[in-house]
């Protein structure tokens, strides 16, 4: 069962804390980690990109030249994709990229990604992750010391504080335990994650 050392908000070693072999201790799978990114990248997209086929490009009604004795290709409008100020062929058009992929594939790429985090020995347990007031450079100095420079903060619930602290800190992202993907991990740098958090965690994918 994988342990790591557990900090105060000081940067110091306050104790030791057990992982769950279940999350932080399966063998990752690269074919999850790679379906859930994928995933997870396709339902960012917005879509909205468009171009005009040469239905709905201007002009073109008339017959540019006789159909026969010219010597060139019969064409019927300048509008074809062929001419320049033409339509598009298979002109894209505004749609959803997004799709949905089973529970138990996402259960097993986010399992796979922290076990990863943890093998690398990325994770980083804070007995209480919390800021009595907004202070960027208090969060900084307290990241450099449990060696976050890039990291993903981790806490049980939406803490104003920790947020604004850390949102100017280059490399560093914050987000809660109920909402955790694998591509935030896998992107995230070290995870410094509340032992409150933690627990949650472990209770849900265990």
């Amino acid at each position: 069962m994988p342990t790591v050392k557990v900090y105060n908000m000081a940067g110091e070693a306050v104790g030791e804390v057990e992982l769950s072999e279940a999350v932080f201790g399966i063998e990752p799978n690269e074919q999850a980690l790679h379906a859930v990114v994928k995933n997870y990248l396709a339902n960012q997209r917005q879509g909205t990109q468009s171009a005009l086929t040469r239905a709905e490009v201007s002009g073109g009604g008339k017959k540019p030249y006789r159909q026969k004795g010219t010597g060139r290709a019969r064409q019927g409008s300048t509008r074809a994709p062929q001419f320049t100020h033409g339509g598009i062929a298979f002109a894209p058009k505004p749609r959803s990229y997004a799709y949905t992929l089973n529970k138990k594939l996402k259960r097993l790429a986010l399992k796979s990604a922290l076990s990863a985090k943890a093998a690398e020995d990325a994770v980083v347990v804070v007995d209480e992750l919390k800021m009595d007031e907004v202070k960027t450079s208090a969060f900084s100095r307290f990241l450099k010391a449990v060696g976050a420079d890039k990291a993903l903060v981790v806490t049980p619930e939406v803490n104003k504080n920790v947020i604004l602290s850390a949102r100017n800190i280059p490399g560093v992202e914050t987000t809660i335990a109920t909402i955790l993907n694998p591509y935030m991990i896998l992107t995230g740098g070290k995870v410094v994650v509340d032992k409150a958090a933690l627990a949650k965690i472990e209770e849900v994918y265990a």
